[in-house]
């Protein structure tokens, strides 16, 4: 059942660390499924940036996308996302103007505005006491952006320069789960990623709000919006199931201010739910694609269908290597 129109389709990966494994076969498992993925017909890889979470390895996008980016030819490699109030502007130009002189055409710079993380791990990222607010934010762009313009004959050298970033600036994108970046971003004319798997109650809102906002930049003459939704295709929608158990598990756990590596399907079975916590799971499942090729098909086409989305992202939280490439290897296969 091929979907009624046709999108680019990419991945989201956070090197997950299932228990009983490790961080260093979480990450070999990364850079096998970016091979895998790119084989499949994914247009793009972007890793995610989590701090203080012992199920993540996905801690440094910048180092990872080097290495995502070495083992794969023509798939765009990026982060989804930077969380720019953890980094100064310049370390984040330095390192992608590095990256995109190392793959030149490939690289692309997904840019969040929350940090992402605990307060406590956010102030020992930015070794200040003192928050960022929301209004920090278009500067700290608006900084790092220009790290990427090269110098104009005539004009000042400016006082600091981000080296190898000048003329090396990839692709800019603003990542969002709420309207605040969806307006600035469309205001801003940059492509919008909208982070569906988690926060689906305000995606068409967002969306809505960066199509309204939307001005014509150098980089787009149109909006482009990218949803990313977690999807966990099996070859049942029972199996299929059984797999999304260890994802519902893990996010109660971060919930309840107790993360962890993350759960084997077995472990997530067994677990004593209360009744409010199995409430939570599956409210936390109805804003998921998880089943057989029928059910998921029927999923992304309803996705597709409410947000006009120009691109689909998957993510997909799946305990075991081989269960986590077949539910990419049917994805790819249903939007093909």
């Amino acid at each position: 059942m091929p979907l009624s129109r046709s999108v680019p389709l990419s991945v989201l990966d956070l090197a997950i660390i299932t228990n009983g494994s490790t961080a260093t076969t979480a990450l070999r498992e990364t850079l096998d499924l970016a091979a895998q993925t790119e084989r499949l017909g994914y247009h793009r890889f972007w890793l995610a940036e989590h701090h203080n979470m012992p199920g993540v390895a996905s801690s440094a996008p910048a180092v990872l996308i080097g290495q995502v980016a070495a083992v794969t030819s023509t798939m765009r490699v990026g982060s989804g996302g930077v969380m720019l109030p953890n980094h100064p502007p310049l370390v984040v130009a330095e390192q992608f103007g590095m990256l995109e002189a190392l793959y030149p055409g490939r690289i692309d710079l997904g840019l969040g505005r929350a940090p992402g993380t605990d307060p406590r791990t956010a102030q020992a990222l930015r070794r200040s006491a003192s928050p960022l607010s929301a209004d920090d934010f278009p500067e700290q762009l608006g900084e790092l952006v220009r790290y990427f313009d090269e110098p104009v004959p005539g004009q000042p050298e400016p006082p600091v320069r981000a080296v190898p970033a000048a003329g090396n600036r990839p692709p800019v994108w603003l990542l969002g789960s709420s309207g605040y970046s969806a307006r600035l971003a469309g205001m801003l004319g940059l492509p919008f990623a909208f982070a569906h798997h988690f926060s689906a109650e305000n995606t068409l809102p967002a969306l809505a709000l960066y199509r309204d906002n939307f001005r014509p930049s150098a980089e787009l003459d149109r909006p482009y919006a990218m949803v990313c939704a977690s999807v966990i295709a099996a070859d049942s929608d029972e199996h299929a199931r059984w797999l999304a158990g260890p994802g519902g598990l893990s996010f109660l756990r971060l919930r309840g201010g107790r993360p962890g590596l993350f759960p084997t399907a077995q472990e997530a079975a067994d677990y004593p739910y209360s009744a409010l916590e199995r409430e939570f799971v599956e409210a936390r499942f109805a804003s998921q694609i998880i089943g057989g090729p029928e059910t998921v098909a029927a999923g992304l086409e309803k996705l597709l269908t409410e947000t006009m989305a120009d691109e689909l992202m998957v993510t997909s939280m799946v305990p075991g290597h081989a269960e986590r490439l077949r539910s990419f290897e049917l994805v790819a296969k249903i939007a093909a």
